[in-house]
């Protein structure tokens, strides 16, 4: 079945599905494979990353598909250790290259590495990169209000998006508020908490699903896009790739938002990721 997901507007006018694919760990033949069926189910906004070691599987996907390029939003990020200005763009030439593109449709700063304090001069890059048609909408990745705000105080120019961890434990209500201020679309990664957290087992979720006939997946992006969240899940099963789009022919309940909301703990994180202190250095 190919399903028609809604789409988004974003700050600077494009627009994109509410329910992405993330390629965590999709590699090699069956990744080429992986991609293709997701492809046929409706899927559009693919994310992936240097950092993934994919983007050679995602190009040979796009080339074998019979689907139009321009169809496609292809998601990239930039490494921590390529933060400067001109490095920046070096990679993001480099990762086309690598992906058999000649522009990413979305690409994002993959973390702050604020210690470096070297992300306002990548954000640099990539506003430079859009002018010169390299990417097409630019945004970053797990940054804090703080991040926000000096690179919109240093270039006058607001991220489209901003990927950050978000799932039942961990509902970032106050930095999505953040967002909401400056029109900045929130995107969850790891929605399902990376299957650390047993998250599928919660009763609150579970006693939803059975009220709605879904599994506790549904419920849980669900709950994203009546967030107002484009929701990126990994899904390696066709089964799984299906399951994640039949989420728009129901509806969270007033009542049932706030049990999913009140899920929210102060040590959520997973893997204790802080982007305050978290460095990528690869």
């Amino acid at each position: 079945m190919n399903h028609n997901i809604p789409k988004v507007t974003l700050n600077d006018g494009h627009k994109i599905p509410l329910i992405g694919l993330g390629t965590v760990g999709t590699k090699g033949a069956s990744g080429v494979h992986e991609l293709l069926s997701a492809f046929e189910k409706g899927y559009r906004l693919i994310d992936t990353s240097t950092n993934y070691e994919n983007e050679g599987t995602v190009g040979e996907a796009i080339r074998r598909s019979s689907i139009p390029r321009e169809q496609f939003i292809i998601s990239s990020k930039l490494p921590g250790a390529h933060h400067k200005h001109d490095e920046a763009i070096y990679m993001i030439q480099e990762q086309l290259y690598r992906i058999g593109l000649a522009y990413f449709d979305k690409y994002l700063i993959h973390w702050p590495n604020p210690k470096d304090g070297l992300y306002p001069e990548a954000w640099k890059a990539l506003v430079h990169a859009q002018k010169y048609g390299l990417i097409r909408t630019i945004g970053v990745s797990n940054f804090l209000p703080e991040h926000l705000e000096r690179i919109i105080d240093e270039t006058g120019v607001v991220p489209a998006t901003n990927q950050i961890e978000l799932h039942p434990y961990f509902n970032q209500r106050e930095q999505r508020q953040v967002h909401e201020e400056l029109g900045i679309i929130t995107e969850s990664w790891s929605p399902f908490g990376r299957g650390k957290n047993d998250v599928f087992s919660d009763e609150v979720i579970k006693t939803i699903a059975e009220t709605h006939k879904k599994t506790p997946a549904q419920v849980i992006l669900r709950w994203n896009v009546q967030l107002g969240n484009i929701a990126i899940p990994k899904a390696g099963t066709e089964e799984h790739q299906e399951q994640n789009l039949q989420i728009f022919d129901f509806e969270l309940s007033t009542d049932e938002m706030f049990q999913m909301n009140s899920l929210n703990k102060s040590d959520g994180r997973i893997d204790n990721q802080d982007p305050a202190e978290y460095h990528e250095y690869t």
